[in-house]
C-alpha cells in the first residue's frame, strides 16, 4: 500500500523542534510503503529549506544532507494528476491548487495522507480519506 505524503510532514524530518506524532507515523510507515507526491513537494521541500537558510535556522550544507537523505526514501512522484479534478476538488474544500494537488493525488489513489495542514486534513476526511496519524 501506499500513502501521500505533504511537505509539512516531510520538513518535520529535517528541524527538530518541529517533531510530530505524524511525521513519526508517516516514516514508520516509510519501512514498508511507498509515499506517493506531486511534484509540487519537490519545490516546496526546496523552498521551507533555503527559508530556513536565510532565517538562519539550517546551514546551506545541512540542506543538501537532507535532500540527499529524503532522495534515499521510497518516494514516488505521480504526475498524473487530472487538471480539472484538481480544480474541483480546489472549489470544493476551498483550499489552494497547491493543497489540492495532494488531496487529488490521494482521491486517484484511495491512499491515507500524511499532513499538518489542518485545512487539507478536514478535505481528506471530507472525501472519506484516512489522514495519517500517531
Amino acid at each position: 500500500m501506499s500513502f501521500v505524503l505533504d511537505a509539512s510532514v516531510t520538513a518535520c524530518w529535517c528541524f527538530p523542534d518541529e517533531q510530530s506524532a505524524a511525521a513519526d507515523a508517516a516514516m514508520r510507515r516509510l519501512l514498508d510503503e511507498e509515499a506517493l507526491v506531486p511534484p509540487l513537494w519537490a519545490l516546496e521541500i526546496r523552498n521551507i529549506l533555503l527559508v530556513n537558510e536565510r532565517r538562519g535556522r539550517i546551514e546551506p550544507e545541512d540542506s543538501n544532507a537532507f535532500l540527499r537523505d529524503i532522495s534515499l526514501l521510497p518516494i514516488r512522484f505521480r504526475t498524473d494528476a487530472d487538471p480539472q479534478s484538481l480544480l474541483e476538488l480546489a472549489r470544493k474544500h476551498n483550499l489552494a491548487t497547491y493543497d489540492a494537488s495532494y488531496l487529488c493525488l490521494a482521491v486517484q489513489a484511495s491512499a491515507p495522507v500524511a499532513t499538518l495542514d489542518r485545512s487539507l486534513a478536514r478535505a481528506v476526511q471530507a472525501e472519506g480519506l484516512q489522514v495519517i496519524a500517531a
